[in-house]
């Protein structure tokens, strides 16, 4: 049966700046992100509890301190038994989809979400964990990469925004 609650949209991007939107007097035009704003609900304080992406995306979905749920690192795995924020959204009557990137790692690529519009751009292995030795994991996506990488101008995985 249909529902009349309000939709959500909950948007987590990787490294932006309020500086850099136009809605923020920022120099990138962003007409939907700017109308997105202007009706929506901003967040003029938010402080990040981890200052990696993965773990701090987990501690956002699921409410807890990445420390309580073992996110440590780009390379953790985000255990399916935690519920998210989805789950809940789900129990109450509403329909879910991901879309982007998460780094789960794992078998669960859902975590409560009813669909995935995109895979996830990185394997779902732990080579984003760092090796405390000398022995570096092998697979198709190691971090070495990242980590020999000078400042990056265009993104090697995909360019979402070329079409």
């Amino acid at each position: 049966m249909p529902h009349n609650y309000p939709n959500i949209l909950l948007i987590q991007a990787d490294q932006l700046k309020p500086q850099v939107l136009s809605s923020y007097g920022g120099f990138a035009v962003t007409p939907y992100l700017d109308q997105l704003a202007d009706q929506g609900v901003v967040f003029e304080n938010a402080y990040c509890n981890f200052p990696l992406c993965a773990p701090s995306r987990f501690a956002m979905l699921s409410g807890m301190l990445p420390s309580r749920i073992g996110a440590f690192d780009n390379g953790a795995e985000y255990l399916a038994q935690i519920p998210t924020v989805a789950h809940y959204l789900r129990l109450a009557g509403y329909r879910t989809c991901l879309s982007g990137k998460q780094h789960f790692v794992g078998p669960d690529m859902l975590h409560g979400f009813h669909e995935r519009l995109v895979p996830e751009l990185y394997p779902t292995d732990f080579s984003w964990t760092p090796s405390w030795d000398e022995v570096r994991m092998i697979s198709n996506n190691n971090s070495s990469g990242v980590t020999r990488a000078g400042i990056c101008a265009r993104s090697v995985q995909m360019d979402h925004d070329e079409a």
